[in-house]
């Protein structure tokens, strides 16, 4: 790995560093904004969006980022600790969602109002569900013994993928949500424009460190 960035040209090199640096700073401000709107606390539905975000934004922002190898902040760890580090900020982001997700359900009940009567409900409910799946389908790689059968290359393909789709579909439901009634009756104008711009960037840096580290690579041999 070492090798072949010191082959990389130092623009490319610059330029991968900046936008991973970019893009923790973007995912904190982006939480932490989304905090002090929603004010967690002054009601049962204000832990929703802040409980969400935290997930969505912040803690699987950062377990991705991890493996980023111009970014991360504890890149010059073991790949195992990295991984173990990784699943734990996963599980945070699982309980977050699930809290965000019993909060908001609740709320409706109070309130009488309909489930999953909107994308943001329906792609929201099927993110967490997905991303619980994915956090269990990670266990394989931290316990090599319960992969028995299975290459563990193909296992860091295939987890690698499902993740990104995973993180893909957790920025889509963010998105849906800044388009909610809540959001856009709280901010307008160019601020709106900008916190959408947030999980669209992060997305897009993301999605190519995947892509460069996992499918960019040659195929599998079988």
């Amino acid at each position: 790995m070492s090798v072949r960035h010191e082959s990389e040209p130092k623009l490319y090199r610059y330029s991968r560093t900046v936008c991973g640096v970019f893009t923790h700073v973007l995912c904190a401000l982006f939480s932490g904004f989304i905090t002090v709107l929603s004010r967690p606390g002054s009601s049962l539905f204000s832990w929703h969006p802040f409980l969400m975000t935290l997930a969505f934004s912040f803690f699987m922002t950062e377990a991705v980022l991890l493996f980023n190898p111009y970014s991360s902040p504890i890149k010059k760890l073991k790949h195992k600790t990295k991984g173990r580090l990784h699943w734990i900020l996963q599980g945070l982001c699982v309980c977050c969602a699930a809290a965000g997700l019993g909060a908001i359900f609740y709320n409706k009940n109070l309130n009488d109002k309909p489930h999953f009567s909107t994308w943001h409900g329906l792609i929201g409910v099927l993110t967490v569900a997905v991303v619980g799946l994915q956090s269990l389908g990670g266990l394989p790689l931290l316990y090599p013994k319960l992969a028995k059968g299975w290459s563990l290359a193909k296992l860091k393909r295939y987890h690698a993928a499902s993740g990104l789709l995973t993180y893909l579909l957790g920025s889509l439901s963010l998105f849906l949500g800044l388009c909610s009634a809540w959001f856009s009756s709280s901010v307008s104008g160019y601020v709106w424009y900008l916190a959408v711009l947030c999980p669209v960037l992060c997305a897009l840096v993301i999605m190519s460190q995947v892509t460069n580290a996992y499918m960019a690579r040659k195929p599998m041999q079988y």
